[in-house]
């Protein structure tokens, strides 16, 4: 009996253990549960505004001189001098001289010249008084024979005369060419401008047409801007086909600072450019080194500017950032409930920055301007600020 009792309590305290453990689960009160809010995406937003647009065409090219010149030398000889500006980057005036030709062999072929043409001079007085005593004694022989015929050119030394004419007018010449010689030892300068690059100097002698100096002129510079097809209904051609100008502001980061330059496009090249299909447009800018007074920062040759080339206006138009929109016609409208919705839009024209549209949102609607990665419909988001 006693070691039945060791066997039964035991079984019986488990049992009565479980019994009471499941009894208490059961027992226990429900616990409170409430359902997790969808956490809301928190987005930057703009008003969509509809306004007067003038669109901006944008391009970018290189300034390059609009005059450029190679001098080369016109009569031989050792360069006996040259200016002080006569070095790369320097600056120089319309007919400042800027080299010198040891002139003194062409001095020597000047006075020889003008002693050649004095000599025919005499030649030709000598001529004159010779036709002169001539027809006098013809006109004796005439008196004395009333049967005499005309003189003959001959007799009145006619030939005699010319020829000695034809060697005055040929003296004078090789007199006149003498005289642009020795003028041609001077090298000026054909316009304001500067030395892009000089090729001879003091002591070098030259030969005809041996280059002498690489130089540009600073009047003015200009900017060949590419513009493509897709642009040029935005721009007016026709006015520069007719003669007018279209504004452009160029700029460009010098050191980390941003520089502007007001200049204007007066021309088109007129053709396609085979290799890019784009048409070039030229901007020209006065004064590029601003030699003339003080101004913004001298535009040098050789800088890579941006150009914002004036447009036709567009009308009344909704702009917004580019990267607003959604595979390119999507923006996303934020609505009453902070959920958005996705809107097909109409867009005019876009560039770097900014779309222009026609349709698909209307103003005084709030759309996101934040890049969302896989936006759904009814998503919930946060307004920044």
């Amino acid at each position: 009996m006693t070691r039945l009792l060791k066997i039964i309590l035991p079984v019986a305290f488990i049992v009565t253990a479980v019994v009471a453990s499941f009894a208490m689960i059961q027992g226990r009160p429900e616990s409170a549960k409430e359902a997790v809010p969808k956490p809301a995406l928190l987005v930057s937003v703009a008003t969509a505004r509809r306004e007067a647009t003038e669109f901006v065409v944008r391009s970018r090219g290189v300034v390059s001189p609009r005059t450029q010149t190679t001098l080369v030398s016109e009569v031989s000889g050792q360069i006996s001098e040259v200016s002080p500006s006569f070095v790369s980057g320097g600056f120089f005036g319309r007919g400042d001289v800027l080299i010198r030709i040891d002139p003194r062999n062409y001095e020597s072929l000047l006075k020889r010249a003008s002693a050649e043409v004095a000599r025919a001079r005499t030649a030709v007085a000598t001529e004159n008084a010779l036709a002169g005593y001539a027809f006098e004694d013809w006109e004796r022989l005439r008196e004395l024979n009333a049967e005499a015929g005309p003189a003959s050119e001959l007799t009145l030394r006619k030939p005699q005369l010319q020829q000695a004419l034809a060697e005055l007018e040929s003296r004078e010449a090789e007199l006149e060419k003498a005289r642009e010689d020795l003028r041609r030892t001077v090298i000026r300068a054909p316009y304001d401008g500067m030395v892009r690059e000089k090729l001879a100097d003091v002591g070098q002698y030259v030969n005809v047409g041996a280059q002498l100096v690489r130089t540009f002129a600073v009047d003015q510079a200009e900017v060949r801007l590419p513009v493509t097809q897709r642009d040029l209904r935005f721009i007016d051609l026709k006015k520069l086909d007719s003669g007018g100008e279209l504004p452009v502001v160029l700029s460009a980061d010098l050191g980390g600072r941003l520089f502007e330059w007001d200049a204007r496009v007066v021309r088109s090249e007129g053709v396609f450019d085979s290799g890019s299909g784009v048409l070039y447009v030229v901007a020209q800018i006065d004064d590029p080194y601003r030699l003339g007074g003080s101004g913004p920062e001298p535009l040098r040759m050789g800088t890579f500017v941006t150009a914002a080339i004036a447009g036709l206006p567009g009308g009344e138009l909704i702009a917004v950032p580019r990267h607003a929109l959604s595979r390119g016609t999507t923006l996303w409208i934020v609505d009453a409930d902070s959920t958005i919705q996705p809107r097909i839009v109409g867009v005019v024209r876009s560039d770097d920055e900014m779309a222009y549209l026609e349709s698909g949102v209307a103003d005084g609607e709030v759309y996101v301007t934040t890049p969302i990665d896989h936006p759904l419909p009814g998503m919930r988001v946060r307004l920044d600020g």
